[in-house]
């Protein structure tokens, strides 16, 4: 799984190095190191208001804040990945 964090201008106001910090954690709290690969991008493309864009693999999530980043993750990358294992 490829997760890709926007760290372009827009989502780095709206906190896109706690989005990273976030995930890096979640990742390595969950073992899954080797499961997913975390790289930065610029605009996705998808701006939003409030929050951060994330594309997890083909699908793109906006408007991701810490607030509601532990439901995103659940969701989107580990019941994904349980699906795909």
């Amino acid at each position: 799984m490829v997760i890709q964090v926007c760290v372009g201008s827009s989502c780095h106001l709206k906190g896109s190095q706690d989005i990273v910090e976030l995930l890096q954690k979640a990742i390595e709290n969950h073992h899954l190191e080797n499961e997913i690969t975390l790289v930065g991008t610029l605009c996705i493309g998808r701006c939003n208001r409030i929050g951060v864009s994330i594309q997890v693999d083909d699908d793109v999530y906006v408007g991701i804040t810490k607030e509601n980043f532990n439901d995103f993750f659940t969701e989107n990358v580990l019941k994904k990945l349980e699906k795909d294992n």
